[in-house]
């Protein structure tokens, strides 16, 4: 797809703070995209260029539109301008699709989605795909939300299952005071209440260790998973998470990194980051973004969490700590490359950006 601009052509509320929207091209246009991948915004927003990542929640299997699902963040720059600024009409600039959390590239037989909060929303365009394209598909889906108010795609989810008798359908809540509401959806919904938990997981879907896991959600969540998995000895070769930052801006972080001079920040054993003619002070505990968003110079950020491959740059000296190299190759990290999102720094380091 590359860069191109598209319409808004349909938005509708989701959840309280969940909003989607339907996008088509400016002339009509057929969508090419593999289900889970993402797309990336470019937007304006109070004359800065920002850059964000979402994950398409609708199928390629219906290619004439797009659906992207955002959930409102507190003090979220770019979640709360969409929802609140971005209507029916209105045109955004958008690069990809990306993304090799997807169906396509990783091939299974029987399928285990876990997801929590928003991060359905690569696990509702796989189910979409599979339901639309293979018949008798075997899906096992287990949504973990605060309540069945906070459940996106509800409506959806249980008319797929409906349609399906190998789409196994479960929900684990937090507080599970409407429960009915899910079971009015679809009769056969499974509904634990608290957090997942292993024997949770093996009461909604017996044979799970024969499935291929898809995860999705805010860090702690699957952080947790990967855990119980691993504990209850899953084979972990299955095992494909995706996983995008809440969106929030970096840059309040990264200005408030010292308010010491280069030299006082040294003196007291911090390191500095140099980009070209700039040298700029930054504490161990922040990333590479997070000092080149201070000094203002130019770097695409879009999913901050070390998945799109937005903001890779080349590290020519010193040493750094890399918590994600998804989307480098081999060859591109015995270069020096790394995700300026995803990596601190253990000395002075020097930085390219080109």
């Amino acid at each position: 797809m590359g860069e191109v601009t598209l319409r808004c052509v349909e938005k509708w509320q989701e959840t309280h703070d969940v909003t989607s929207f339907r996008f088509q091209g400016i002339e009509p246009v057929k969508f090419n995209y593999k289900p889970g991948q993402f797309i990336t915004f470019k937007l304006n927003i109070s004359g800065k260029p920002v850059y964000r990542s979402y994950t398409i929640a609708s199928s390629p299997s219906r290619p004439y539109s797009l659906i992207v699902t955002v959930k409102q963040i507190p003090g979220g720059l770019v979640s709360n301008y969409l929802a609140k600024q971005l209507n029916v009409n209105d045109d955004v600039t958008v690069t990809g699709p990306a993304g090799v959390f997807n169906l396509v590239d990783i091939k299974a037989q029987k399928y285990l989605f876990l997801s929590a909060g928003s991060g359905v929303t690569p696990m509702h365009s796989m189910s979409r795909w599979l339901c639309d394209t293979t018949v008798d598909s075997d899906i096992a889906f287990v949504h973990s939300a605060r309540s069945a108010e906070d459940i996106i795609f509800a409506d959806a989810m249980a008319s797929m299952a409906q349609r399906s008798s190998q789409f196994s359908l479960s929900y684990v809540l937090e507080d599970d005071a409407n429960t009915q509401a899910l079971t009015k959806r679809y009769a056969d919904t499974q509904i634990e209440s608290g957090r997942l938990t292993i024997e949770k997981l093996v009461q909604l879907v017996p044979d799970y260790q024969s499935r291929t896991v898809f995860i999705c959600g805010p860090k702690p969540y699957m952080d947790a998973v990967k855990s119980l998995l691993v504990t209850a000895k899953f084979n972990m070769d299955n095992f494909y998470q995706e996983s995008f930052g809440d969106g929030q801006t970096a840059v309040s972080a990264a200005l408030s990194t010292t308010t010491l001079s280069p030299e006082q920040h040294k003196a007291q054993g911090g390191f500095m980051l140099k980009i070209a003619d700039k040298d700029i002070p930054l504490g161990a505990d922040q990333t590479l973004l997070h000092g080149i968003e201070s000094a203002g110079l130019p770097i695409i950020a879009a999913c901050r969490s070390g998945v799109c491959g937005a903001c890779k740059c080349k590290v020519t000296q010193g040493e750094v700590n890399s918590t994600s190299q998804m989307t480098l190759t081999a060859e591109e990290i015995a270069q020096g490359y790394v995700l300026a999102c995803s990596t601190t720094i253990k000395s002075d380091v020097q930085l390219s950006l080109g």
